[in-house]
């Protein structure tokens, strides 16, 4: 292998095969564009020319790979180099840690004939993701089914108690700022979006959500609907239709998403969920909004089927306790 460049990413990789002499990588030397490296030592490897000497040193050595770790303001130089090697058949490689970001990762694909460099932040297990799915909608579809009685019992007793709508129905933030329509049982009075204004003063969150204990606005079903989170359970249609998953970080409201700071947003590059970590921890003990945040962005950065599955098991003691709820 040939090494076209000697910056710190250069030494780093040099380091690293150096470390793993099980690759059977043997490096013959590197090469700059800076006169005064020449004849220096990179971790045991001597700089052994110029960008326009390539053409040489690969025809009076046995080279396999050039490995091009330049800096991004050099990619206009090596592509007549990059070309040569092309020309003689050589397979070559572009490091792509030409960005320092911190949480995506690089991924080189097509798109028809149009080589694309991507940098993602989220999950890209498309084959994991597509199970995900399926799995959402065939739990959401039995689901309703099964539950078609409860349904009608909760919506008599809501009915029966209180004046308005059986559901609620508000809009809610989905992936990168999709909006839809989320459905739950009402368990408020009917102008309680009115009284919120009021009330503001009261809240107990950190940060742009509202959250209250003893909520002048709950009903008395109201109040054992949320305990439970019963009315959440209308949510398995927008799951089914593909609006949320299972489990996902909580749909949020558009006017709190518009308050949300720059990393806070990240959470929005995933489906949003009936439930996640933050509930599957207790929901509402957890105060600081922040730390909401951290744990949607945990889940992101570390999702896994294994992780839904947990997750979902930590929510039903969640749920038949009532723990944290308001």
């Amino acid at each position: 292998m040939l090494i076209v460049g000697t910056g710190k990413r250069a030494q780093r990789f040099v380091n690293l095969i150096n470390k793993h002499a099980e690759w059977g990588i043997n490096i013959i030397g590197l090469v700059d564009e800076d006169a005064d490296k020449i004849n220096n030592m990179v971790h045991n490897h001597k700089v052994i020319g110029f960008f326009k000497d390539v053409p040489d040193i690969i025809k009076n050595n046995v080279v396999d790979e050039v490995m091009f770790i330049v800096p991004r303001s050099w990619l206009s130089k090596i592509e007549e180099v990059m070309y040569r090697c092309e020309i003689e058949g050589l397979k070559v490689s572009v490091a792509l840690d030409l960005f320092e970001l911190k949480l995506s990762k690089a991924k080189y694909s097509y798109l028809d004939n149009f080589p694309i460099l991507t940098f993602e932040s989220t999950p890209d297990q498309l084959i994991r993701l597509l199970i995900k799915r399926l799995f959402d909608i065939i739990f959401s579809g039995m689901a309703l089914m099964l539950l078609s009685p409860v349904f009608a019992i909760i919506s008599i007793l809501i009915k029966a108690t209180s004046k308005g709508n059986i559901f609620f129905k508000q809009q809610r933030s989905s992936l990168y700022g999709r909006k839809f329509l989320l459905y739950k049982f009402r368990t408020m009075v009917e102008d309680a979006e009115s009284k919120l204004k009021d009330l503001l003063v009261y809240n107990e969150m950190d940060g742009p959500v509202f959250k209250m204990k003893d909520d002048p606005r709950i009903t008395k079903v109201g109040k054992y609907l949320r305990k439970f989170s019963i009315d959440e359970l209308p949510q398995l249609w927008n799951v089914f239709k593909g609006d949320m998953s299972l489990v996902g970080p909580r749909p949020p409201i558009p006017a709190e998403v518009e308050r949300y700071k720059p990393w806070q947003r990240r959470r929005l590059s995933m489906r949003p969920g009936i439930t996640c970590l933050w509930q599957a921890c207790g929901r509402n003990k957890i105060t600081d909004f922040n730390e909401w945040m951290k744990l949607d962005l945990e889940y992101i950065d570390n999702w896994s089927l294994w992780l839904d599955f947990k997750i979902l098991l930590r929510t039903i003691p969640v749920v038949l306790f009532g723990i944290g709820a308001k």
